[in-house]
This record gives C-alpha cells, structure tokens and sequence, in this order.
C-alpha cells in the first residue's frame, strides 16, 4: 500500500518562503520520479515541478522557475518543494505524486497525495 502525505503548507505573506515535505510510505522510492501539482480554486489542476529518480535532473513549470526548487532525499523516502519568492496567485492546494518519468503530464503520475493547502496574502 503507497501513501503520500504532503505537509508544510500554511499562510505565508506575498514574498515569503515555504517548503513543503511529502512522505513516501511504499517501498522502491529511489525507482520513481516525483511531481509536484497544484491546484487553484475553480480552476484545472496544473504541473509544478518535477525531479528524476536520483535527483539528478528537475524540472518546472514556467510560473515558478527560478523561484521554485525541487528536492528528494532517496534516505529518507521524502520529496520537497522549497517556495520562495511566494505571489498570490500561487495560492493552491500543492499535491506530490509518484510517477514513472519526471514530466508535466499526470499520465505519468500513478499514486497522489491528497494535498496540502498553501495561501499566500498580498
């Protein structure tokens, strides 16, 4: 049984930082890339970042390159997601997910944590 659990969301003001952890309870957690989602309210959900099995390799979604920064750490069975530079419109409920490839598309994504909520106030 896989289960991810997200954490570290909160309130943060426009311009903060926040980092955001996600558990991995199954086993074989260095084989799988890692996403990171989110989603508004009212609106689709969209690709953040993602990160290779090693960690070798990330990737991001256009809105938060450059202020986002994805991490794992294989030893502890735990993906991160370090936010600084925080805006209001990236505000959202942050969703990790396992997948087999480290891209943009859910597809790829086979287990999903249930989210952990993130408000930033202007």
């Amino acid at each position: 049984q896989v289960e991810l659990v997200e954490s570290g969301g909160g309130l943060v003001p426009a311009g903060g930082s926040l980092r955001l952890s996600c558990s991995h309870s199954g086993r074989h957690f260095s084989s799988y890339a890692m996403g990171w989602f989110r989603q508004a309210p009212g609106k689709e959900r969209e690709f953040v970042a993602a990160i290779s099995r090693s960690g070798g390799s990330t990737y991001y979604a256009d809105p938060v390159r450059g202020r986002f920064t994805a991490a794992r750490d294989n030893a502890k069975n735990a993906v991160y997601l370090q936010m600084n530079g925080l805006k209001s419109e990236d505000t959202a409920t942050y969703y990790c997910a396992r997948g087999t490839v480290p891209t943009a598309t859910p597809l790829h994504y086979q287990y999903w944590g249930r989210g952990t909520q993130v408000t930033v106030s202007a």
